[in-house]
């Protein structure tokens, strides 16, 4: 079964508060459980530079974040688990991305508009205070989401335009170097909990001053809880569940049946303390076992570290053999690289080509072969639901040639799992003769 790929990052410069947990962690981790699934969960520090300039506080807040995935039910055995840091890779799709991306695309990232907008406002220089690390955010975003082809990105409703800058960017390099490289991506959004408001009722961030800490102790949590803004209708008025701050809390936490229950005692006027009670107490049901795993983790930051660099040797396995096809895409190659010219040249003036076809089976689905000039099997695929996913990885194996760590990274993706260890140089020798045979027949069509 063909997996779609899911990947989720926080970015290290604050504590986890409960809008990462509702809008980010939880859903992410619950997704990382479906059978067809390959999740991606990272601690995006190269992020936090952009907005925290105390070291302290970002080393502080990867241990706190890498802690609050591992206790939320984080399975590093089953996922990639990694520190964007650690994965090179990242920073350099990020200048390649960079290259094709229209500084046009950039204007119009909310982040900078905002500043635009606000600098404005104060009859200052439109760029005052506003640095290229802010400016570049979305590209590093694009890069850290098409490293790993991730097909769904699960975020709250204020960052959909992120994913679409990220297609657009990953479009743009498709078009340009004339083969679909990257996957574009997808927001998922759970509809209830999009966006999480603060105590002040605006979206819960560490920019307003507004959170709600995750793993504080029960005294504290019941008395941020108890801190919500609320309107001034007394016990007996009903309330709105429309707009309120309290209700959309609580709503992110509670079954239907609960949150149908809280909906009623709305209408019939219950107390603002009296509902932030009720609020806490199911809150405190979810949180309490999953702090007590958090405390446990906070004393041991050298096994969360283990298990980060763990991940990223996972993580690169993947992102090294992906960055140096994407180089040699962008023409960034070895000079002793074999040319076209040489690779037809070996093959032989009688010899016969290897074939790539296609083919479909009889449970409906479609597969290709790659077999060489003596007609020996190099490689049968495993089935893809639809043709156009399967003539995407054939070309893109046509594409990649004779580069073997290349090949070897698109095996994972076409390869039947039982056959993930083929050999790739005899694949990749066939692959480059094939390429070589499409070029001098293209060169020679243009002639």
């Amino acid at each position: 079964m063909h997996k779609r790929r899911i990947l989720t990052g926080i970015t290290t410069s604050g504590t986890p508060h409960l809008g990462n947990y509702v809008g980010a962690v939880r859903p992410a981790i619950a997704a990382s459980r479906r059978e067809d699934a390959e999740s991606f969960y990272f601690l995006a520090d190269y992020h936090a530079l952009i907005k925290c300039g105390d070291p302290a506080r970002v080393q502080r807040s990867t241990l706190e974040i890498a802690a609050t995935w591992l206790a939320c039910g984080l399975d590093p055995d089953k996922v990639f688990f990694y520190r964007q840091s650690d994965i090179p890779e990242i920073p350099e799709l990020t200048w390649l991305l960079t290259c094709v991306t229209a500084k046009g695309l950039l204007n119009r990232a909310h982040a900078y508009k905002a500043a635009v907008d606000a600098n404005t406002a104060a009859g200052e220089d439109v760029d005052a205070g506003v640095s290229a690390g802010l400016y570049m955010y979305p590209v590093l975003m694009a890069a850290d989401i098409l490293i790993f082809n991730a097909h769904e990105v699960p975020v709250g409703r204020d960052q959909i335009q992120h994913i679409e800058m990220a297609r657009d960017i990953g479009q743009r390099f498709n078009h340009l170097y004339a083969e679909e490289y990257f996957t574009l991506p997808e927001a998922r959004i759970e509809e209830n909990v999009a966006t999480l408001p603060g105590t002040d009722g605006r979206k819960m961030s560490k920019s307003y001053n507004n959170t709600i800490p995750l793993f504080e102790s029960p005294a504290k949590l019941r008395s941020a809880i108890m801190g919500i803004v609320t309107d001034s209708r007394a016990p007996g008025e009903a309330k709105d569940t429309e707009g309120s701050n309290l209700f959309a809390l609580y709503q992110a936490f509670a079954t239907p049946a609960e949150t149908a229950s809280m909906r009623a005692v709305f209408a019939e006027g219950i107390g603002w303390g009296e509902a932030k009670q009720k609020l806490y107490e199911r809150i405190e049901i979810e949180l309490a076992p999953l702090r007590e795993r958090y405390d446990a983790l906070m004393t041991r930051p050298e096994r969360i570290e283990d298990l980060l660099q763990a991940g990223a040797a996972k993580a690169r396995a993947r992102t090294q053999p992906f960055i140096a096809r994407l180089r040699h895409a962008a023409g960034i190659r070895r000079l002793v690289d074999a040319s076209a010219a040489t690779v037809t040249a070996k093959v032989g003036a009688g010899a016969a080509l290897p074939q790539l076809k296609s083919y479909r089976e009889a449970d409906g689905k479609f597969h290709f072969k790659l077999s060489d000039g003596d007609g020996t099997v190099l490689l049968a695929s495993r089935g893809f639901d639809a043709p156009k996913e399967a003539g995407m990885l054939s070309a893109a194996l046509i594409e990649a040639g004779g580069d073997v760590e290349a090949v070897r990274a698109l095996l994972l993706d076409c390869a039947p799992a039982d056959e993930l260890a083929l050999p790739a140089e005899p694949i990749a020798a066939a692959l480059a003769a094939l390429k070589a045979d499409r070029l001098a027949k293209a060169q020679a069509k243009a002639r």
